[in-house]
C-alpha cells in the first residue's frame, strides 16, 4: 500500500477477506464504516472502499503481504486484545486514529468479530499457540468427582470396586451361550454382594434404598451393557413390577428369591404387534370362577411376547400383561406372575419359548419370544395393587376410571425411563473419556519445522469432542434433578415427573448415540478396533432409543404433557387464554428483542448466564404457544383431535425439545450455584457456556426465523463457541478423568492415561 496513512486500516482488509463467512450485507456494514471516517479525503475513502469490493477480491500474494505486514507490526501480541489495538500499532504518524476506537468497537460487534481470534491469525510458526497449547489441571479432579457422585459415593465406591475384580474381566468370546453364561455368572456375584435387592423392602432383604438403585445401574454401565441391561431385567423390571404392582403377600413369596437370584425372571409387555401402545396388547386373562383361575392365552402369533430379556435361557416366571377378561368383559390391561420353567431349566406345560438369536448388541442378554396356549394360574397370581377379582369374581379397583387405572399401573414402572438414560450417559462418559485420552495423545502434522501437533489441539478436533463433554455434564445434572424429583414425588405431580422421566430418557440416549458415533469417527482406524471398545458401546447402546419407550414416542408424550399443562393455565385453549398466554411472553420478548439486544455480541453478554436461560425459556414459550395455536386452529376448522395431533406431530417434538434443553440447562446452572470451590465453579461455568452455546448455535435457524437474534449475534457465538472449546481444552483430560472410571473397566489401550 502506497499511502502510508492508510496502513491502519489494512487489519479490516485482512479480516473481510480471511472470513469466507461474511455476508453482502456486512460488506456493506463495513463500507458504510469507511464513509463516516471524516479525517480522510474522499480519494482515501474512495481507494479504502476498492479494497472491500465484493466483486474486485484481492489476489493471494496482496493478501499474504498484508498479514505480513500485520505480524511485523505487532511484536508484542499481549498486548493486542481487539481489531483496533492491530490498527494503532499500523498508524504511522500522519494520522491519529486514537478518537476511532468506539468505531471500531462497534465495528467488531457488528461484523460478530472476536478480537482474541482476530489476533491468533497473526501468529508467526515460530510462535505457534495451535502446537504450545497442552494438558493441564487447573482444579482438583477429586473434588469435581466428589461433586458428580454426591450422596451415593459410598454405593458408587463399592460398585467400582466389585467389578473391577479379575473375574470381572471382559468375555471375549463370540459364541453367545458362552456370553450368556458369563453375564448370569456377574449377576449372581452382584445378587451375592446383595446389589441386586437394593430398591426392596428391608423384611423382605432388600436395602430399601432406590437411589443406591440408580447409581448401581449407571456404574456398572461403565462395565459390559449386557450386564446392566440383564441386571435391569431381572432386579429391575421383573422384581419392581412385583413390588411396584402387587401387594404384601407377593413380597413374601417372591422379592427374597428375586434379590438373591434364586428366581430369575422376565418381564413380559411387549407384542410383535404391539410395541408402544401397550393398551392394544392381545393377550388375555380369562377369569373363571368354577376353581378361581385365570387362563392365560395368546389368541395369535402376532400376539406373542417378543424381545423379552431373560426369556431364552434364565427365567423360571414372567410378570404377564394381559387383558383381563371376566364373564365376557374386558376390564383392560392388567399384570400376572405366569410361571415359565421348573427350577432344573424346563419349560412347563402350554409355554412356547422362542430364542431372538444373535442381535446388533447387548448379546450377553438372552431375549427370547413366549406364547402361552391356555395356561393356568390361580387367582392369586394376579399383582393386585390397582385392581382386584374378589371371591365373588367380581373386578374391584380403588381407581375407577379405567383409563386412570392403567397410567397408574404404567407410572410406577417409570424407574425404568430413569435407570435407562443414566446408564446412557455412563456409556458416553466412557467413549468421551477414551477418545478424549486418545486425542491428547494422538499427534499429527504441525508447524513448519517443529513437531507434531497432538489432535486435541485442533480446533475441528475440539468441536467435535468438547460440545459433546460439556453437554455430558449438563446431563448428568439434570438426571440427578430428575432421580432427586422421582424419589420425593407427591401424587399430584406425577404425570409432570412421568412427562419429564419419558422426555430424559429419549434425550440423553440419542445424545449418547451421536457422542458415540463423533467419537467412533474422531478416533480413526483405532475406534474401529473391537478392543478399543467404541463398538461395542455403540452397539450396545444403539436399543437405549427404542426400548422402555421409543424416543419419538415418548416425546409425543411430553409434547402433550406439556400442552397440557398449557391447557390447565389458560382454559381449554381457548383464543382468549392462548392471546394472553403470547402476549405475556411477548412483554419479556420485545425488550429482548430490540435491535441493540438482538444484534448485541460482546464478550460479557454472550457469556452471561441469563441471556442463555432467557434465550431457552423464550424458545420453549413460544414452540408451545405456537404448537396450541396451531392445534386449537385445525380442531376449529373441523379436524378431529386425533388428526389435528397427527397434523402438528413433527412440531410436538420441537415442543418437547425445547423443554428439555431448558430444564438441562437450568439444572446444570442451579447445580453450579451449589459448588464452593472457585476452581470447580470456573470450569464448570465455561462447560455450561458451551453447552447453551451450542444448542443456540444448533437453533441458530430458528433464533434468525423468529427475530430473537440476528445474523451478526448467530455468528459471534459461533466464534465463542469455538473460543470456548480452545478454553476447555487444557482440562478436557482432567475433565473425564473426574467421572473416574476403573481402568480395568475402560480397558481401550489407547486410553491409558
Amino acid at each position: 500500500m502506497k499511502n502510508t496513512k492508510l496502513q491502519a486500516f489494512i487489519p479490516l482488509f485482512y479480516l473481510v477477506w480471511s472470513d469466507d463467512l461474511l455476508t453482502q450485507k456486512e460488506f456493506s456494514t463495513l463500507q458504510e464504516f469507511i464513509r463516516s471516517l471524516t479525517l480522510l479525503s474522499p480519494e482515501e475513502q474512495q481507494y479504502l472502499l476498492s479494497k472491500v469490493d465484493i466483486s474486485n477480491p484481492p489476489s493471494r500474494n496482496e493478501l499474504a503481504e498484508w498479514k505480513l505486514d500485520i505480524e511485523k507490526s505487532i511484536k508484542d501480541k499481549s498486548s493486542i486484545k481487539s481489531v483496533f489495538d492491530i490498527a494503532v500499532a499500523l498508524s504511522d504518524t500522519h494520522l491519529d486514529i486514537s478518537t476511532l476506537e468506539a468505531d471500531f468497537t462497534k465495528l467488531e460487534n457488528d461484523l460478530g468479530v472476536l478480537g482474541e481470534e482476530v489476533i491468533q491469525n497473526f501468529k508467526t510458526k515460530a510462535d505457534s499457540f495451535t502446537a504450545s497449547s497442552q494438558t493441564n489441571s487447573n482444579f482438583d479432579i477429586q473434588k469435581i468427582t466428589e461433586l458428580l457422585d454426591g450422596k451415593e459415593a459410598a454405593i458408587i465406591k463399592k460398585v467400582k470396586a466389585v467389578i473391577s475384580q479379575p473375574e470381572f474381566a471382559y468375555e471375549t468370546s463370540t459364541d453367545i451361550t458362552v456370553y450368556r453364561e458369563t453375564v448370569y455368572k456377574w449377576c449372581k456375584i452382584l445378587a451375592d454382594e446383595n446389589l441386586g435387592n437394593m430398591a426392596y423392602p428391608k423384611q423382605h432383604g432388600g436395602g430399601e434404598n432406590i437411589a443406591d438403585y440408580f447409581a448401581i445401574m449407571e456404574t456398572l454401565s461403565y462395565h459390559d451393557l449386557s450386564l446392566v441391561i440383564k441386571f435391569g431385567v431381572q432386579f429391575g423390571l421383573w422384581g419392581m413390577s412385583v413390588q411396584s404392582l402387587g401387594t404384601e403377600k407377593h413380597y413374601a413369596k417372591y422379592l427374597k428369591d428375586i434379590g438373591s437370584l434364586k428366581l430369575p425372571g422376565c418381564f413380559a409387555m411387549t407384542e410383535t404387534h404391539h410395541g408402544s401402545n401397550v393398551k392394544g396388547l392381545e393377550t388375555t386373562a380369562t377369569y373363571h370362577h368354577g376353581n378361581q383361575t385365570f387362563t392365560i392365552h395368546t389368541p395369535n402369533k402376532n400376539a406373542q411376547k417378543e424381545y423379552i430379556g431373560n426369556a431364552a435361557v434364565h427365567g423360571q416366571m414372567a410378570t404377564v400383561f394381559a387383558k383381563l377378561i371376566i364373564d365376557g368383559h374386558d376390564y383392560g390391561v392388567n399384570a400376572f406372575v405366569v410361571p415359565l420353567r421348573d427350577t432344573n431349566g424346563n419349560t412347563l406345560a402350554g409355554i412356547t419359548i422362542g430364542d431372538c438369536g444373535h442381535k446388533m448388541g447387548l448379546n450377553g442378554v438372552d431375549n427370547g419370544t413366549i406364547s402361552f396356549d391356555k395356561v393356568e394360574i390361580p387367582k392369586e397370581n394376579m399383582l393386585d395393587r390397582f385392581a382386584s377379582v374378589n371371591d365373588k369374581g367380581e373386578f374391584e379397583s380403588p381407581i375407577p376410571s379405567d383409563n386412570r387405572r392403567f397410567f397408574t399401573m404404567l407410572g410406577t414402572l417409570v424407574g425404568g425411563r430413569i435407570g435407562i438414560p443414566r446408564s446412557a450417559l455412563a456409556a458416553a462418559k466412557s467413549g468421551l473419556t477414551i477418545a478424549i485420552r486418545y486425542s491428547n495423545q494422538r499427534r499429527q502434522f504441525g508447524p513448519e519445522g517443529g513437531s507434531e501437533v497432538p489432535i486435541l489441539n485442533y480446533r475441528i478436533h475440539q468441536r467435535r469432542l468438547l460440545p459433546h463433554l460439556a453437554k455430558t455434564y449438563a446431563v448428568h445434572f439434570a438426571l440427578q434433578y430428575l432421580t432427586n424429583r422421582f424419589l420425593n414425588r407427591t401424587e399430584s405431580e406425577m404425570q409432570e415427573i412421568e412427562a419429564l422421566a419419558a422426555g430424559m430418557k429419549s434425550y440423553s440416549t440419542w445424545s449418547t448415540r451421536d457422542i458415540l458415533q463423533e467419537c467412533r469417527e474422531a478416533i480413526g482406524g483405532k475406534g474401529y478396533l473391537s478392543e478399543n471398545r467404541i463398538d461395542a458401546l455403540k452397539n450396545d447402546t444403539e436399543i437405549y432409543t427404542t426400548f422402555e419407550g421409543d424416543n419419538t414416542v415418548l416425546m409425543q408424550l411430553v409434547a402433550k404433557n406439556r400442552l397440557s399443562e398449557f391447557r390447565k393455565s389458560f382454559g381449554e385453549m381457548g383464543s382468549l387464554g392462548i392471546i394472553n398466554y403470547v402476549y405475556e411472553n411477548a412483554k419479556t420478548a420485545i425488550a429482548e428483542k430490540n435491535p441493540i439486544a438482538t444484534r448485541r455480541t460482546d464478550d460479557e453478554h454472550l457469556l452471561d448466564d441469563q441471556f442463555h436461560l432467557q434465550a431457552f425459556v423464550h424458545r420453549e414459550k413460544t414452540i408451545l404457544a405456537s404448537a396450541a395455536r396451531r392445534i386449537k386452529k385445525l380442531i376449529d376448522e373441523g379436524l378431529e383431535a386425533y388428526d389435528a395431533f397427527n397434523v402438528v406431530q413433527h412440531q410436538m417434538i420441537d415442543v418437547a425439545q425445547a423443554y428439555l434443553e431448558r430444564i438441562v440447562l437450568e439444572q446444570f446452572q442451579e447445580a453450579i450455584k451449589a459448588v464452593e470451590d472457585e476452581n470447580s465453579k470456573a470450569i464448570l461455568t465455561k462447560l455450561n457456556q458451551l453447552y447453551a452455546l451450542a444448542q443456540i448455535e444448533k437453533n441458530k435457524g430458528w433464533y434468525l426465523e423468529d427475530g430473537y437474534m440476528e445474523a451478526v449475534k448467530t455468528k459471534a457465538i459461533r466464534k465463542m463457541v469455538n473460543q470456548l472449546c480452545w478454553d476447555i481444552r487444557p482440562d478436557a483430560v482432567s475433565l473425564v478423568n473426574a467421572f473416574d472410571i476403573p481402568e480395568s473397566c475402560l480397558a481401550a489401550p489407547i486410553a491409558v492415561n
